[in-house]
Parts: structure tokens; sequence; C-alpha cells
């Protein structure tokens, strides 16, 4: 797998979750803070985010936005933090934050509903991924509380596309719409990811995968994480000698390619035992230790725990947790 689909991949837990809402006139909603992702793509109309926390904001490119962010048709924004935030009607102003209307209470009625047409209709996709933050890679980490990503002739079209065939499934009930829900939602979140990415935002890691040494050294990691990596094999496979990529890359990362293996190796190994029912002694091959000892001893160096206490605890319920 790349760097990009790695760090997801990692992070990403359970089916994501999306709501279809309809409104017009004066209306806002609150959205309350949450362990995960989330994401709004306005499919009609027009409306405005305000974070709770403005200061934390982000757009593409990581720039704060110094209030309300306008959203028209075709725009989608991600929130990768989970930050709490309200959605209100295009010509609300700031006091509507006040006033909002809890997202659930909208949606089961137990609150009273704005008209659904009329002046200032809208119509958005809203929605969550549930991301376990234990294992976040520092791509993910570092994207800004709010990543916008506005409908531009040309732009991204892949994510165009997505959004597209997103809103038809969820506009009908058709055959294999449980199956294709949940992927074209899965797909949202890597063309977002790939936007922001593309876009020159600022930050560490569209630099890094922008670098020809570093982003081949992830590359060749991520596409072998077991292999039996020095600094010099790694090197070769970057086309550059060993000391310019301990210089690049560690400058770029923030951290020494083999301390940087070492992280990734332990943290796919978590997403192993998460995901699958494999004996620790398939999970160490998989992820290059020669015996489970010596995972296990790593593993528990790292998290803090050993690997099959993470298991069974990642079996359990999220309230379980708790």
């Amino acid at each position: 797998m790349d760097v990009v689909s790695d760090a997801i991949a990692a992070v990403r837990v359970g089916r994501p979750s999306t709501d279809r809402l309809r409104v017009a006139g004066t209306w806002s909603t609150r959205l309350s803070p949450y362990e995960g992702a989330g994401f709004h793509v306005v499919l009609e109309g027009g409306c405005r985010l305000l974070l709770d926390d403005p200061g934390d904001s982000g757009g593409s490119g990581g720039s704060g936005h110094p209030g309300p962010l306008t959203l028209r048709t075709g725009d989608a924004v991600l929130l990768p933090h989970g930050t709490g935030h309200v959605l209100m009607d295009a010509e609300a102003d700031l006091a509507a934050a006040d006033r909002a209307v809890p997202f659930e209470r909208l949606l089961d009625g137990s609150a009273p509903r704005p008209p659904r047409t009329g002046p200032g209709q809208a119509e958005l996709l809203c929605g969550k991924y549930r991301l376990d933050r234990s294992r976040t890679h520092p791509l993910m980490a570092e994207l800004p509380s709010v990543v916008h990503l506005p409908n531009r002739v040309g732009g991204h079209p892949e994510l165009r596309a997505a959004i597209g065939l997103l809103g038809g499934e969820l506009l009908d009930q058709r055959p294999g719409g449980q199956i294709a829900v949940p992927s074209l939602l899965d797909l949202l979140l890597v063309y977002m990811v790939r936007a922001w990415l593309a876009e020159g935002s600022a930050g560490a890691w569209p630099a890094v995968l922008g670098d020809p040494v570093a982003s081949a050294a992830l590359r060749a990691l991520h596409a072998d994480p077991p292999a039996d990596w020095t600094n010099d094999r790694l090197a070769a496979a970057a086309g550059v000698s060993r000391p310019t990529l301990a210089r690049r890359f560690t400058a770029l990362v923030g951290r020494p390619p083999m301390a940087y293996l070492t992280w990734w190796r332990l943290t796919f190994a978590a997403t192993l035992l998460r995901d699958t029912t494999d004996p620790l002694a398939t999970i160490a091959g998989r992820v290059g230790y020669g015996s489970p000892y010596a995972f296990s001893h790593a593993f528990a160096r790292h998290f803090g725990t050993t690997p099959g206490r993470y298991r069974a605890r990642e079996a359990e319920p999220p309230a379980a947790r708790a």
C-alpha cells in the first residue's frame, strides 16, 4: 500500500455513516465534537459553517478563517479531527450559533424542523468516520481542523465523481446500496485527503510526499514493512547515498528512517490485531519481527500493553472501553 492509503487504513474503524439534510429559510444546527472525522457536501444551495473555536480553523492549505466559512453548491468540507461546529443558513448572523438545534434532534424530529423547500433552500450530505486516535499517522494528524474544497471547474474530478455517485445512491434505495454507499464514503475520504495534498497545502507532509528522496523511501518501507531494511538498503532503494537519505528523510519526516520503520511496523501490527484473527506469530512475521516474543516486547514498550490485551480491548464496544 502507499503512504496515504496506509495512513487512512490505520486510523479508520467501523463503518462510516451519512445523512441527507434538506432545509430552507432560517435555520442553524450544532454538531458536537466527536471521536472521528466529519464531512459535509453541499448538493444544492449554500450555507455557512462556524467552528466552536474559529481560531483553530484551517482551509485548503491550512490557512485560518476569521469567521464563518461560506459553502456553496458543490463544495466539500472535511473536519478531520471531529471539531464541534454549527451549520447555518447562508444569511444567518453569528448569533444564530447560540440558537442552534442539535443535529440529532433535527434529524429524528424531536426538535422543530425548518421547511424543506422555499427561499434559501439547501441540501447537504453530512457524514462521519470513526477514527482511532491512538494510531494516527502524522499525515492525518497534520490536517487542519477544516479542509475546504471549493467546487471549481476542472478541479479534483475524482472527488466530484465520487460526490455525484454518492448523492445518487442516497437519493434512492438501489440494489447493492449497502455495499456501494460505505465504499463510496471511503473513496470520498481518500479523495478529500488527496485533494488537500494536491493543492500545495502548508505543512510537512505535502512536502514529504513531494520530495523524491523521502517519498521513494516511504514507498519502499510501506510496500514491504517486514523486509530486512537497513539505512544502506533503503538509501539504495531511494537512489541516494546513506547520508543524503538520513538528512533529507529526518528533516522532512521528523524522525530517522529506521525509527519511522519501527513506529510504522508497530502501528501496522495494531491494525492487524484489530482487524484480523491472525495469531501473534503470523502478525509478528508480517511486520518484521523474528518471534512472537520479540514482537510482544516491542509492542508493549510502544503501546503500554501486550498485544493480547490490546486485541481484547479493541474487540469491546467503544462505550465499554471508556
